[in-house]
């Protein structure tokens, strides 16, 4: 039961991204049928939709540093001893830890003390203090995860690649081994 709930947990990001792409894609598609064919269009669909992608775009870049998944620019790092790209890479992560600890306190301060219940969604009537919570939410997890990749990283050492990275080594090792590598240009 207890693996059960830290999987959950763990895939809770992929989820609820996936769940809120759909969701968003499908209102969108039904705007665009209803006002196409029918020249009528749900009054709360636009504004429904717009919240997902916006919920979605915080939880996506929470899972995409579950991933690794950040652009970073490491190739320097080639030319100088392991322990320096080890300390840049402590160095600007603990860096976006302190960015991510001021944004939650300046969205947190925002959504619980600034902004009062009587602000509402125009076509929803949901109080928008409800929508702007993915703020502090996501930069939440978002440490918890750069604290996860680390320790995984530094204490257990485990090699965490970012899936674009291992797709393009995948298909290297795919190409090299059916000989399908680059090939000399015709004259």
């Amino acid at each position: 039961m207890k693996q059960l709930l830290f999987k959950i947990i763990d895939n809770l990001e992929s989820v609820l991204c996936q769940l809120l792409l759909v969701s968003f894609v499908v209102l969108l598609f039904a705007q665009i049928v209803l006002r196409n064919l029918f020249s009528y269009s749900l009054p709360w669909g636009d504004e429904l939709a717009t919240y997902a992608f916006v919920w979605f775009a915080y939880l996506g870049a929470v899972y995409a540093t579950k991933m690794s998944a950040h652009n970073r620019v490491t190739f320097q790092f080639k030319f100088f001893p392991r322990w320096v790209e080890t300390f840049c890479a402590v160095l600007t992560d603990m860096i976006w830890i302190g960015f991510n600890a001021v944004f939650i306190y300046l969205s947190y301060d925002f959504v619980f003390n600034k902004m009062n219940l009587f602000w509402k969604s125009q076509t929803l009537g949901i109080p928008m203090k409800y929508f702007y919570l993915i703020l502090p939410i996501a930069f939440i997890a978002m440490t918890l995860r750069i604290l996860q990749n680390n320790y995984l990283k530094f204490v257990k050492k485990v090699d965490i690649v970012d899936p674009e990275s291992q797709a393009v080594e995948e298909l290297k090792h795919h190409d090299d081994a059916n000989g399908d590598g680059p090939k000399p240009r015709e004259q």
